[in-house]
């Protein structure tokens, strides 16, 4: 019998170094690719930020490019136009290898974007340039269905790790993102291993840096403490509802009424560009890096994060290309900024707090969120993380930026009727209910 058990576990081990040394070397391949190609994201992504700040005429012709990315889309990219959604929706139901077009389409509709004006992120950029990337190597390697979920997984692990620079996250967040309460473990090991690669292959190219973010000053972990930490991750979980359901209103406004979408950016374009002449700011395009470092310092308006809500919803509504996590940090950060005037806890906490929880709520990922401000800020910090992210993510309700994420694990059983839906099921289902 021993030696039965014994030849068990030694056929057992021989799998799992099988296992280890395929994904090593597809990961490897994944990693590179996807770093490699992050890093020069972030700096044509710089350079498009500094040439707007420094030329701010440029802004006028946000209608132009709107056009150019409308047009390309509309002839070119009518199959990857779903973007991160069509990543969870091959993973969920595999059809067909993701065209490797989305990757330079979003690369270049995201730089005119933040170029000429628009307000959006990096993350949903480099997500679909690592699933579009990674996918490829599904169809090189004649991958099974389910070597291919994983794949994506790593392809999204990939891409949110290095534009980040947060590995741990990054894994996390793809294992955590594809289905709402259910994390994939047979995934987890290429998810680290394609997170651990594309960070490094990131920064070795040294042509892009990863802004750094300090919260200077906690508070002791008392009943009280904790009390007012779930407060705001009430309040930071209402907010990400109200950006989820607000780029997803913008964006069926848009094609209710205009039914040529390449006109569609146009029109967002044109109202865009008059609106930031009459505001006469820019603090509202593009990443708004400098306003999320502030809001760890200094007092801001208690109105910024709603403003940065606002335009990046309709940015992205209107149809320009980007992410929507930095603009989330942005809202996070501005709003726990803003909170320290009824809440007793320290700006900069509160601001740390805000920047990860929003985050949170909005794309049903608490751990990753959690990982994250913790890499970001520092252990010290971690309590008060965890309690904004989860408390966010359950006021967020079913609801978030990706609509086409399944509810495997309802976040309250009186929503138990929702498990197996996808979140744009559960809208559709609620409209009919009001009507």
């Amino acid at each position: 019998m021993d030696k039965i058990k014994g030849l068990f576990l030694s056929v057992e081990q021989s799998f799992s170094l099988l296992f280890l040394l395929k994904w090593t070397f597809i990961c490897l391949l994944i990693g590179s690719f996807t770093g490699s190609t992050s890093a020069v994201f972030l700096w044509t992504l710089e350079w498009a930020t500094n040439y707007r700040e420094a030329n701010m005429w440029i802004i006028a012709l946000l209608p132009v490019a709107g056009l150019v990315i409308g047009l390309s889309y509309h002839y070119f990219g009518k199959s990857v136009v779903k973007g991160n959604n069509l990543i969870l929706d091959e993973y969920h139901e595999p059809k067909n290898i993701i065209p490797f077009k989305m990757a330079p389409l979003v690369f270049i509709g995201t730089i005119l974007t933040h170029l000429f004006g628009g307000s959006a992120g990096r993350e949903g950029t480099a997500v679909q340039i690592g699933g579009a990337i990674a996918d490829q190597f599904s169809k090189l390697f004649k991958l099974t269905n389910l070597d291919r979920k994983i794949v994506l997984v790593a392809g999204i692990s990939a891409g949110f790790a290095s534009v980040f620079g947060t590995p741990l996250a990054g894994a996390i967040f793809a294992l955590e993102v594809m289905v709402i309460g259910r994390v994939k473990f047979d995934a987890i090991f290429p998810s680290f291993l394609a997170a651990v690669f594309a960070n490094y292959f990131c920064d070795v190219w040294h042509i892009s840096h990863h802004t750094h973010y300090t919260i200077s000053t906690i508070t002791d972990l008392t009943p009280a403490a904790v009390l007012w930490s779930l407060l705001a991750g009430i309040i930071f979980g209402l907010v990400s509802m109200l950006f989820s359901k607000s780029t997803h209103f913008w964006g069926n406004l848009f094609k209710k009424y205009i039914s040529y979408p390449p006109l569609r950016p146009v029109i967002g374009g044109i109202v865009l560009a008059l609106t930031w002449y009459l505001i006469g700011t820019t603090k509202y395009i593009g990443l708004g890096v400098p306003t999320i470092v502030d809001a760890f310092s200094i007092d801001l308006n208690s109105y910024d994060f709603f403003l940065k809500l606002l335009f990046t919803s309709f940015t992205l509504g209107a149809g320009f290309k980007g992410g929507e996590v930095t603009p989330l940090f942005f809202i996070g950060a501005t709003l726990g900024n803003a909170l320290v005037w009824f809440i007793p806890m320290p700006m900069p906490l509160l601001a740390g707090m805000g920047f990860v929880a929003v985050f949170a709520g909005a794309t049903n990922t608490p751990i990753a969120c959690t990982i994250m401000g913790i890499e970001l800020f520092g252990i010290e910090s971690g309590v008060f993380i965890a309690l904004a992210c989860t408390t966010a993510y359950l006021f967020s309700g079913h609801s978030g930026i990706y609509s086409s994420q399944f509810i495997g694990s309802p976040k309250h059983l009186f929503f138990n009727d929702e498990k197996g839906l996808q979140l744009t099921e559960i809208e559709n289902k609620r409209k009919k209910k009001s009507l």
